[in-house]
């Protein structure tokens, strides 16, 4: 791999607006039969930044021309109240695809209602259905963040077929869907794929080796540049909230020894939001094809 002193940003918000276009081609094309793509969101309590994430999906659907549905619970939702939600989304002609907005509040059961969601219009890719197909490499609604690390690994041409990749994080929305899509024998993926977290000791003596690091565990500054080897590509995708900032689990200094980086903000973000919208008009043309389109 090539090893500049300053790592090539990734610019992941050129790219979704690339993606956006592409969109509006099959937007277009659905509106030509009559048919308007419909993304629901069901976001549980006042967590601050999964509302802003919430509303910016929805200022998306508008720019793009989707129909959206905006369902938003009291903190103190029982989950009763989220059934109610799920059903109605799951039942409602208008709603090709919907998302379960995480984190729930601590007293709800997240998992069950995401196994109570309909897998073909789980615009998130979290299904076990889908998770199940995305393992059997079948066709299917693949995770948002991964599928979006992937399609910019891409566009600048890193090298991923028989690459080491290392991700750092286990989670269901990125860690894991991310190493069974990596995995897969696709011209794009087909990688020596190693999962590590922050339970692991020495998380540096694994990601020294790798071409590709992806941090995606919610630890601000774990990724330093003594654990990255020289010219790899580095992908910030995870973040958290300190004092009400957002934080990345790639140090700055990593820029200055790694070969791609994609920035805390303007990288992983966009390419998320982009990856649901293309599975909401994805659905939409299922249904359409498929006759149950609304």
């Amino acid at each position: 791999m090539p090893q500049p002193t300053t790592a090539v940003t990734m610019d992941g918000k050129a790219l979704a607006a690339g993606i956006m276009d592409e969109l509006r081609i099959r937007v277009a094309a659905l509106a030509d039969r009559g048919i308007t793509p419909g993304l629901g969101t069901v976001l549980v309590g006042d967590d601050g930044p999964s509302a802003n994430y919430v509303s910016m999906k929805h200022g998306d659907c508008a720019e793009l021309g989707l129909h959206s549905v905006d369902r938003r619970l009291p903190a103190d939702a029982t989950q009763s109240d989220v059934d109610a939600a799920v059903d109605e989304l799951n039942g409602d002609p208008s709603i090709d695809a919907f998302i379960l907005q995480y984190p729930f509040p601590p007293h709800l059961d997240y998992q069950s209602a995401i196994l109570r969601m309909d897998p073909d219009k789980d615009a998130d890719g979290l299904h076990p259905v889908n998770l199940g197909r995305l393992v059997m490499g079948e066709e299917a609604p693949l995770a948002c963040t991964p599928a979006g690390i992937v399609r910019m690994l891409a566009a600048y041409d890193v090298p991923l077929a028989g690459r080491h990749v290392v991700i750092v994080g286990r989670g269901l929305t990125i860690g894991r869907p991310l190493a069974n899509l990596l995995t897969l024998k696709r011209s794009d993926t087909n990688s020596a794929v190693t999962v590590v977290h922050t339970g692991v000791d020495d998380i540096g003596a694994y990601t020294r080796t790798a071409d590709v690091i992806v941090a995606a565990a919610g630890s601000p500054g774990l990724i330093t540049a003594d654990m990255v080897a020289p010219g790899a590509a580095v992908v910030a995708a995870g973040v958290s909230f300190r004092d009400g900032q957002l934080q990345s689990d790639v140090d700055d200094g990593v820029a200055e020894v790694a070969g791609w980086l994609s920035p805390r903000v303007g990288g992983v973000g966009p390419m998320t939001r982009a990856m649901l919208l293309s599975n909401t008009v994805a659905a939409a043309e299922r249904a359409a094809d498929s006759g149950t389109g609304s």
